[in-house]
């Protein structure tokens, strides 16, 4: 390791050697900063030529012009790289030169003392670190006030001089102190904003994931509530026909239309299922006549006596498409499992308004009088994925049975 590292070892924070100063503003915040820094010093150079030049006589005047050359070049080949960029070997340089011209000036020069006032927060800027800044800051007082205090012609000249000393050290670090912090927050505002940036793409993509497995969800119960229904219906049509071929021409032709049917309206619902995810049976008709017409092919396929009740209804239904999409497959799900597991000779479709106004549900009840089953143990992706479908509308499903008691199966959502 040379010498130049070594002492930005000691004398810097621990920054990187390119582009690792941090950026406490926009970058084009900081670019702007840079900017004035650059026109302040450049400002208060020609200002202490221009008091050199009136001030001084002879080798003094010299001396330092020398002094203030050395000082611009060293501003324009260190300082200023290490300001923007944090470049640990140049910021020494720099503060090194800083330093010895200051002592200098302090001999040949001392009316331009005000330069301290820009030297001074340059080197916070310069090392953005407060141990390092308070450590150059005293030994750019030492040295500027080496002069002032030799050159005394009295000791209460001297005196003055150190407590100016004194006092610029004490300003300085204040507000060296203040700088460091301001850039400590920035920095660390820039790493919340980033990680907030991070969360929130990460976010971004769970809440996408999400969306997803609620997609597939969605219609993976669309295809069991409409398809797997409609090719269950077609298998068992298509096995009684096949049992009464040779015995009952008619009812084979008759199993035979039903199974045409069941398909078309399998194939309409697949359609549909494309363009929009919206039941077939609800296009252009009420809630009441998709039930209806569930109802009698459902009779048809079964055998079994299936009626729709609306005696409970008070006045028309207002219900929004998916409430209407909801109650609807519920029906068909309770049917499906009356086909399956029931072994029922009758089922009634309840359809009823409760409530009072403000609070009222509508309700389709789907009642069979089968061998019932136990609730509590009983479990199956139908039912579980209809209460899902109604819960996200705000509605409810109860199933009430017993071991030879039938089955009531009851869907509730709240009327629009």
């Amino acid at each position: 390791m040379t010498v130049g590292p070594r002492l930005a070892a000691v004398l810097l924070p621990n920054v990187p050697e390119e582009g690792g100063g941090p950026e406490p503003l926009s970058e084009r915040g900081w670019r702007a900063t840079l900017a004035g820094l650059h026109v302040l010093a450049a400002g208060m150079w020609v200002l202490a030529v221009g008091t050199v030049v009136v001030g001084e006589d002879g080798p003094p005047r010299a001396a330092a012009l020398v002094v203030l050359g050395v000082l611009a070049v060293a501003y324009l080949l260190a300082g200023a790289p290490a300001i923007a960029a944090g470049r640990p070997v140049r910021a020494v340089a720099y503060l090194s030169v800083l330093v010895l011209t200051s002592g200098v000036l302090g001999f040949v020069a001392p009316g331009v003392f005000f330069l301290l006032f820009l030297a001074y927060p340059q080197i916070w800027f310069v090392v953005q670190g407060s141990p390092a800044g308070v450590i150059w800051t005293v030994l750019l007082a030492v040295a500027s006030a080496l002069g002032p205090v030799t050159r005394a012609t009295s000791g209460e000249a001297a005196m003055d001089a150190l407590v100016s000393t004194g006092v610029n050290i004490v300003f300085s670090a204040g507000l060296g102190l203040w700088i460091s912090h301001v850039l400590w927050q920035s920095v660390r505002r820039g790493e919340l904003i980033q990680e907030l940036e991070l969360t929130r793409a990460d976010l971004a993509v769970a809440e996408h994931e999400r969306g997803v497995l609620a997609e597939r969800e969605r219609l993976a119960q669309e295809v069991h509530d409409t398809l797997a229904q409609g090719y269950t219906s077609i298998v068992v049509l298509a096995q009684t026909a096949t049992a009464q071929v040779g015995r009952d021409d008619d009812a084979v032709r008759e199993r035979l239309a039903l199974i045409e049917e069941v398909a078309r309206e399998n194939l309409a619902e697949a359609r549909a299922m494309v363009a929009a995810f919206r039941p077939v049976a609800l296009d252009g008709s009420t809630l009441v006549d998709a039930l209806a017409r569930l109802a009698e092919r459902f009779g048809r396929e079964t055998g079994l006596s299936v009626r729709v009740d609306t005696s409970a209804l008070d006045g028309g239904l207002v219900l929004r498409r998916d409430e209407e999409v909801v109650l609807l497959r519920g029906a068909q799900e309770a049917l499906t499992n009356v086909r399956r597991h029931a072994a029922a000779h009758a089922v009634v479709i309840r359809v009823s308004v409760v409530g009072d106004e403000g609070a009222r549900q509508v309700s389709v009840h789907v009642e069979d009088d089968g061998v019932g089953f136990d609730p509590a143990r009983a479990h199956g992706s139908g039912l579980d994925g209809l209460r899902d479908r109604v819960s996200s509308v705000g509605g409810e499903v109860d199933v009430a049975s017993a071991p030879g008691e039938g089955t009531r199966v009851t869907v509730r959502v709240p009327a629009s």
